[in-house]
């Protein structure tokens, strides 16, 4: 990982002097200068443009200090850059921890001391971001979808494919689960089921889910009440039919553009 670095200071020379060091450290400490401000709002505007991965701050500034400016990225951003100080006063060294500054350095820098603070950033950033894959790919391998519903009945625990499953309709704490010879019931949410077999089902109205495959056809349905609107007015309503059983489920108006696509 290459460092994209920010410098923000007031003084004109302060900023010419760290962008000479960081030129004669590009060799040994590989980086990239991405910007530079002499204020708070210039800083804030260039970090929120250039996404810089190290800031290298001043404390004293006008109108916003280095200080409050670091407690500002920190609270404002998801990923804020890491913050380190570049100071003559050694007496801000505390708070500068305080809001989690990763290093400290005293004007005059010194060469060799900027490039160890850029590389102790940098090496500690690539672990972080080494942790996290190595996390996410954990979750990955654990995170599995399921081919069977785990279904008690009476005294025994069935296994049922979800694959021969037609639809899945829910009813008061309960959801049934419909295949061509059998009704089972479950306690799950039918919006959780929704989110976990999106590939294979679709949402026909808002208490029932569909397996694309399982869907044939449609046709008018006796008029009746959308239940999705406030109207008492019949509507002219559809319903889905099914492969392999006469049950007909309901289209509700706000699905029936989806299911028509399906047909399509």
């Amino acid at each position: 990982m290459t460092p994209r670095i920010f410098i923000i200071d007031d003084e004109a020379p302060a900023r010419a002097r760290l962008t000479t060091l960081l030129s004669d450290l590009a060799v040994d400490c590989p980086h990239q200068l991405v910007g530079q401000a002499d204020g708070a709002q210039a800083a804030l505007d260039g970090i929120a443009q250039l996404q810089p991965d190290i800031v290298l701050l001043d404390v004293q500034m006008p109108n916003m200090t280095g200080l409050e400016l670091a407690t500002h990225l920190a609270k404002n951003h998801d990923t804020p850059p890491a913050v380190i100080f570049v100071t003559a006063f050694d007496e801000f060294a505390l708070k500068a921890f305080e809001v989690h500054a990763l290093d400290y350095l005293l004007k005059p820098v010194r060469a060799a001391r900027l490039s160890e603070a850029i590389r102790r950033v940098t090496d500690m950033r690539a672990r972080a971001q080494s942790q996290q894959s190595a996390i996410a790919a954990a979750a990955e391998t654990l995170h599995f979808k399921r081919k069977h519903f785990s279904i008690q009945e009476r005294d025994r625990l069935l296994l049922v494919s979800i694959s021969d499953v037609i639809y899945l309709k829910a009813e008061l704490k309960y959801v049934t689960v419909r295949t061509r010879d059998h009704e089972y019931l479950i306690e799950e949410s039918l919006m959780s089921l929704e989110q976990e077999l999106l590939s294979q089902f679709v949402r026909v109205h808002r208490n029932a889910l569909v397996a694309r495959d399982a869907i044939i056809g449609v046709e008018r349905a006796t008029l009746s009440i959308d239940a999705d609107t406030e109207s008492d007015k019949p509507q002219e309503s559809w319903q889905v039919i099914l492969r392999d059983i006469d049950d007909r489920l309901p289209i509700s108006r706000r699905q029936w553009s989806v299911v028509k696509a399906l047909l399509r």
